[in-house]
């Protein structure tokens, strides 16, 4: 799957991320499809390291799960470093 795919996945786990993380995540939607496009990208590039170029596709679950907990640990790495890990009420 090339850039611009793992760009859309990402913005597609931007929005999951938000939805899983409420709260967690400061800066709104906007800084969570952003969040979620580096975490796309990032899983993509530890799944293209780890089972080789081939195999990450769009329409495939593995690249989606990849994309999801790459977007779930970029989200929570930015809310450790901004302070954003609890919630006020």
């Amino acid at each position: 799957m090339g850039f611009l795919g793992w760009i859309i996945l990402g913005l597609i786990v931007g929005a999951i991320v938000k939805a899983i993380m409420p709260g967690k995540v400061g800066g709104g939607w906007v800084t969570s499809l952003l969040l979620g496009v580096v975490g796309a990208i990032v899983g993509g590039w530890i799944g293209d390291a780890l089972f080789g170029g081939g195999r990450m596709e769009f329409w495939n679950l593995g690249s989606w799960l990849l994309a999801i907990v790459g977007g779930l640990v970029v989200a929570g790495i930015y809310g450790f470093i901004t302070g954003r890990s609890k919630t006020t009420t």
